[in-house]
């Protein structure tokens, strides 16, 4: 119940709706919208799923020059580069990055866990307790230089052709 004193001195708080809720309650409401914001900007940094129609023609003719076999592709945009995403069960099997440019970066193919080099086990193993590689993939980069992508708890952990930890990719 507000009273007269506090209708005067302006002390009664309202939500987006005009309706009354106690000096706690806003400060919950102010919160958690504040923590909505900064999960969008976050999200806006990451990879972003793009139409078709938004790739550059030089990054669709690319692929399909270099991978004339790919099918139902999806494109993401990551760090300015465009990613074309195509097949097996889960649409990602084949990855491929191009420059705006269609410059080809690298390609990513999901492989089995159990073929990872075996330096990457143990170091999971001895960096991460508990945790297991719940994805992986053989990267292919432009130069023909192989490595080894390992998802460990979210994120990718990158290693060379024998397994040894390089380092930790940034989204």
């Amino acid at each position: 119940m507000i009273t007269k004193r506090q209708q005067s001195f302006g002390r009664v708080l309202t939500d987006f709706s005009g309706n009354i809720v106690k000096k706690n309650d806003m400060k919950r409401i102010i919160l958690l919208s504040v923590l909505a914001g900064g999960m969008l900007a976050t999200t806006s940094v990451l990879a972003q799923r793009v139409k078709k129609s938004e790739v550059p023609e030089a990054v669709l003719s690319s692929l399909s020059k270099k991978y004339p076999q790919a099918a139902k592709v999806t494109w993401e945009k990551e760090k300015g580069n465009f990613e074309a995403n195509w097949g097996g069960k889960s649409g990602e099997d084949m990855s491929v990055q191009f420059t705006p440019a269609g410059q080809f970066i690298e390609e990513v193919h999901a492989i089995p866990t159990s073929s990872l080099p075996a330096g990457v086990a143990a170091y999971v193993k001895s960096h991460f307790k508990k945790a297991r590689i719940s994805e992986a993939g053989k990267v292919t980069d432009a130069q023909g230089k192989t490595r080894y992508e390992a998802e460990i708890q979210g994120k990718d952990m990158l290693f060379d052709e024998n397994g040894n930890f390089l380092k930790k990719e940034e989204e």
